[in-house]
């Protein structure tokens, strides 16, 4: 054999023996990659080394850790991190508010983290919402995953919960996030569309990546256009680790809840929205606050250990995947209550620099390897956004706790370190040898590595059902959400040109659900359903329905948060105006006024009555609710403006709650044609009850089929 043939012959042996024991093919799950060859071109480092897997990053053992070796992911995240400045890449349209946490009863069952100990003792938080895809000038209703993260300030040091208000993610290796990130932005010969995902890019990659499809579900649901920050849960995504004082660890999952329920809005209201003001989470979060209305959330943990992780049906390393709270209940343990705005956005909401590797003792991590690179990631971006080493110098960085260390130097330092000494170990005395290692510090939990573990870029078998648990959201939702999740698949697919791609996402939708799959198709025109896409593992019809995951089956408690925009005129009835004014005092409800001229209105009373809103500017997709209060001069001149009578045909498209005063009806009739149960005469003071009676629905469904047909 000449050195030549054996040479090759090596080459084989070695590509026989690294991939033998991959259990998936080394992308996601069924998909075929196309590789270099035949003109296509071979994918290299920034160096020129050939890359042979860019799907997984490299692990010890299947479900290992990330190791830190692993320069391909490592060159490429980095460069990512580093493409915007001053600008984050993502969430970089976002709004914080500082707060407190405030611990129920002690924890100190399942961790040491000081925060857990004391039951009432409240905690410093720093919280920030965000858009994902969106640039800062973005508007604030698009169709995506929100950011939902806290930075608390613990007595042992700031521990950052860096989550969103989806509980699953779209990929499952932290290698993938660039290219998820840059199919989702706008496509860069043309730079748009921006803040929204409706283009092939982003389609493309998604259909190409079936481990997506349940995040798919999510963001193409009512969860992706919420209400308002006070009105959406928020999840830490990953399996994260407490440990107790004595060593021993628990699984945890953790959960936000929002004291008001949960609330979206609908899509076309949501277009006119960020028309007619494209701040509205922003005005929303600041209003609220401004009024002493405190948006509070409720923490919960899913708490369990390794025999419930190994029996559990789907790995829980999986970021795509979640735990349903029918099979492990969430554990309420505290509250989060926002009730400070910042003093300045740009030093506060803007320079703060959240990091998932910001824990805190009796706090860890586990191997999920989309959490591992998301540790080296955001520490890495915060060097370039932020300038340099020294952000944790910048106020709503820094710890309020003492801290102490031999750190020292670097770009824009703002603290002046005093004595010789800025090494450790070292031998001088308490007084000048500075601070030293403590036994209750930190310590990362000694989990085992699996025996015989190798280095491999790979995905574990138990990573490779990638349809179970999105079928399990679908059927979880109501017929209403169902229709929704249908209606912004078509939209979002309508408008990507390559019609490949849109075969190809209807063919993963089969293997979630025919019905979902046939009305997509129905919808995009295809005349032919196309084969269902190569699963890894079958889809499981044994799952069952998770009310939890469900909005409409979770109304809220109260109609605390809401508001009603009562559209006036001069010589409306004082009597119904302020019965419905001191109804929604009564339920927690802000009432704004909406006028034909700003400087506002006479009641029949001779009150006067300031304007909220001019009536062009105050359309109704700014309210959850409205009043039409007219009298017949007002109502005569109002039927001749096209803006109020879109102010009453989008509520009634938008399926809200309509009262009106007998004197509105012909504006009523004209703007929506037939009525139903949900407009309401308020003839009188009386009749304002059962109108908000009717109100704790928030919206009416049975409209939709009707509003659909026309």
């Amino acid at each position: 054999m000449s050195k030549t043939q054996k040479s090759a012959a090596d080459a084989d042996a070695f590509k026989a023996a690294t991939f033998a024991d991959i259990s998936v093919p080394l992308g996601s799950g069924g998909e075929t990659h196309q590789q270099a060859g035949d003109g296509v071109p071979q994918l290299t480092t920034q160096q020129g080394a050939p890359v042979s897997d860019d799907q997984n990053s490299l692990k010890v053992g299947a479900r290992g850790p990330v190791a830190l070796e692993d320069h391909h992911m490592r060159e490429k995240i980095f460069h990512f991190d580093h493409e915007r400045i001053p600008e984050r890449v993502v969430h970089a349209r976002g709004y914080g508010a500082h707060g407190f946490f405030e611990t129920y009863d002690s924890l100190a069952d399942v961790t040491a983290a000081d925060l857990f100990q004391r039951a009432g003792e409240q905690t410093p938080v720093f919280v920030r919402f965000s858009t994902v895809a969106g640039n800062k000038g973005s508007f604030d209703l698009a169709r995506d995953v929100r950011g939902f993260a806290v930075k608390f300030y613990t007595q042992q040091g700031n521990w950052d919960l860096v989550g969103n208000n989806i509980p699953v993610f779209f990929i499952q290796d932290a290698i993938k996030f660039p290219d998820l990130i840059h199919a989702a932005k706008q496509e860069p010969d043309r730079d748009f569309p921006q803040a929204q995902t409706a283009h092939d890019n982003f389609w493309d990659f998604i259909s190409l990546m079936p481990e997506s499809m349940h995040m798919i579900m999510w963001t193409m649901s009512d969860r992706a256009i919420p209400r308002g920050f006070r009105f959406m849960e928020g999840f830490g995504v990953h399996t994260f680790r407490m440990v107790d004082a004595n060593g021993k660890s628990t699984f945890v999952k953790f959960h936000w809840k929002p004291k008001l329920g949960m609330q979206s809005v609908v899509w076309n209201e949501a277009v006119k929205i960020n028309g007619a003001d494209p701040d509205f989470h922003r005005r929303d979060l600041w209003n609220a606050i401004q009024s002493g209305d405190f948006p509070e959330w409720e923490l919960g943990l899913q708490l369990f250990d390794e025999d419930f992780a190994n029996a559990f049906d789907f790995d829980v390393l999986d970021a795509t995947k979640l735990i349903p709270e029918e099979i492990l209940p969430v554990r309420i343990v505290g509250r989060l209550v926002l009730n400070r705005m910042p003093d300045n956005f740009f030093a506060e909401t803007e320079q703060v620099a959240f990091c998932t590797s910001n824990i805190v003792p009796g706090i860890d991590f586990t191997n999920d390897p989309l959490l591992q690179g998301r540790n080296f990631s955001y520490l890495d971006t915060q060097l370039k956004r932020l300038g340099g080493p020294n952000f944790t110098h910048i106020p709503i960085n820094a710890p309020k706790c003492p801290f102490h260390n031999f750190q020292q130097d670097g770009h824009m330092a703002m603290t002046n370190p005093k004595g010789r000494v800025n090494f450790e170990p070292n031998s001088y005395g308490l007084d000048e040898g500075g601070p030293r290692e403590s036994a209750t510090g930190f310590r990362s939990f000694p989990e085992p590595a699996e025996d015989g573990a190798t280095k491999l870029r790979i995905r574990p078998d138990s990573f490779a059902d990638h349809y179970s648990q999105a079928r399990q959201f679908y059927i979880s939702q109501t017929e209403v959400e169902q229709k929704h999740i249908t209606d912004a698949l078509v939209f979002e697919l309508s408008r990507v040109e390559r019609p490949a791609i849109r075969v190809r996402v209807v063919s993963h939708l089969l293997n979630i659900d025919e019905g979902l799959a046939a009305g997509v198709a129905a919808g995009l025109g295809l005349k032919d359903l196309p084969e269902p896409a190569d699963a890894a593992k079958p889809t499981r019809d044994d799952l069952a329905p998770s009310d939890a995951l469900s909005i409409l089956k979770n109304p809220p408690p109260s109609l605390g948060g809401r508001k009603i925009g009562v559209l006036l005129s001069d010589g409306a009835s004082a009597e119904v105006f302020n019965a419905v004014a001191a109804a929604a005092d009564m339920n927690g409800v802000v009432v704004e006024v909406i006028a034909p001229m700003i400087d506002g209105v006479e009641l029949d009373n001779g009150t006067r009555v300031k304007a909220h809103y001019k009536i062009d500017g105050g359309p109704s997709v700014l309210f959850d609710a409205v009043v039409v209060l007219l009298s017949a001069e007002g109502a005569a001149l109002l039927d001749k403006k096209a803006a109020a009578r879109d102010f009453v045909a989008d509520a009634f498209a938008h399926m809200k709650f309509i009262g009106y005063s007998p004197e509105a009806l012909p504006l009523v009739e004209k703007s929506v044609g037939a009525r139903d149960d949900a407009c309401l005469e308020l003839a009188t003071a009386a009749a304002v009850d059962a109108y908000f009676q009717e109100l704790t629905a928030l919206r009416y469904w049975a409209r939709e089929p009707m509003v659909n047909a026309i």
